[in-house]
């Protein structure tokens, strides 16, 4: 056992093999049974897939970096769920790909956001943070009240998740387009925000 120990140890070839050996049988322990398990993999009552203005907007919440600064998983814990709301479930990101759960919260968890604040609320804080919240160090977005939302390709990315399981009907994608045309890539956002959380919105 001695002379094992020592020929891992002293060759990092073998060192290398043994940790990926290890690493793999771990990550097998830990995430395969995930992938046969109710609660991870169904969605929760309630839960509806984005529409086609909150799936865009979803795009651009990810284009712009907004992840980078908020998370959307609320951990159980009192402090947390006092500020927040109910801890998040993983039934709630089923139709998220990807997900956005994640630890990095310069600013506010933003699992829950949905209803929280008017739509001029959002429009003015991501016009000029600074005008509703004075101490925000969150940059500014004046350009997406700017931009119209890009409607030429959410029919097609509608139909790709449509094949990994989102439950988009034909309706939903022929009106995908129309739907999004002639809206500002600030309206698009504000509409993903304005939907997040909303199936556990009233659970305590």
């Amino acid at each position: 056992m001695d002379k094992v120990q020592r020929l891992i140890e002293e060759h990092v070839g073998f060192l290398i093999v043994f940790t990926l050996i290890i690493i793999s049988f771990a990550g097998l322990v830990e995430i395969v049974p995930l992938m046969f398990q109710k609660s991870t993999t169904q969605p929760i009552a309630g839960l509806k897939p984005y529409s086609a203005l909150q799936l865009t907007g979803r795009d651009i919440y990810i284009r712009e970096g907004c992840y980078l600064c908020h998370s959307q998983m609320i951990r159980p814990f009192r402090a947390e769920t006092e500020r927040y709301g109910h801890y998040s479930v993983a039934g709630e990101s089923v139709y998220d790909h990807p997900f956005q759960w994640g630890s990095k919260r310069n600013g506010p968890d933003l699992a829950r956001v949905g209803g929280r604040y008017s739509d001029e609320w959002h429009r003015v804080h991501l016009n000029n943070p600074r005008d509703v919240v004075p101490e925000s160090n969150m940059p500014a977005f004046p350009w997406l009240s700017r931009n119209l939302a890009d409607s030429d390709d959410i029919a097609a990315k509608m139909i790709a998740l449509r094949e990994v399981g989102v439950p988009y009907t034909d309706a939903d994608i022929a009106g995908a387009r129309a739907a999004v045309e002639g809206h500002s890539e600030q309206d698009a956002l504000i509409a993903y925000l304005q939907g997040l959380g909303l199936a556990l919105k009233n659970v305590r």
